[in-house]
């Protein structure tokens, strides 16, 4: 059984930054990529921004230049590093393994004056 954490959501002025952090249990994480999904009310679910378990890493051209994913093997956690946000970076956000497809309980990100 594989349980994913998220936090780090919260509500943000335009420009401003936030950091999802996303801990996973069980011994999956090394040998899984790790993705980050967001969903707006009224949308379907998209992927942010993916990261293999060798660092390649992969962007929706939404956030490209201004979001950033990392992992920590160490720490069984992946980041999502977000600058430069926008109102229409709303959404929740969940973090994802691609192996066993296994999801968090999602985090919001308000992005609002």
């Amino acid at each position: 059984q594989v349980q994913l954490v998220e936090s780090g959501g919260g509500l943000v002025q335009p420009g401003g930054s936030l950091r999802l952090s996303c801990a996973a249990s069980g011994n999956i994480f090394r040998f899984t990529a790790m993705g980050w999904y967001r969903q707006a009310p009224g949308k379907q679910r998209e992927l942010v921004a993916d990261i293999s378990t060798g660092g390649i890493t992969n962007y929706a051209d939404s956030v490209k230049g201004r979001f950033t994913i990392s992992r920590d093997n160490a720490k069984n956690t992946v980041y999502l590093q977000m600058n430069n946000l926008k109102p229409e970076d709303t959404a929740v956000y969940y973090c994802h393994t691609a192996r066993g497809g296994y999801w968090g309980q999602g985090t919001q990100v308000t992005v609002s004056s």
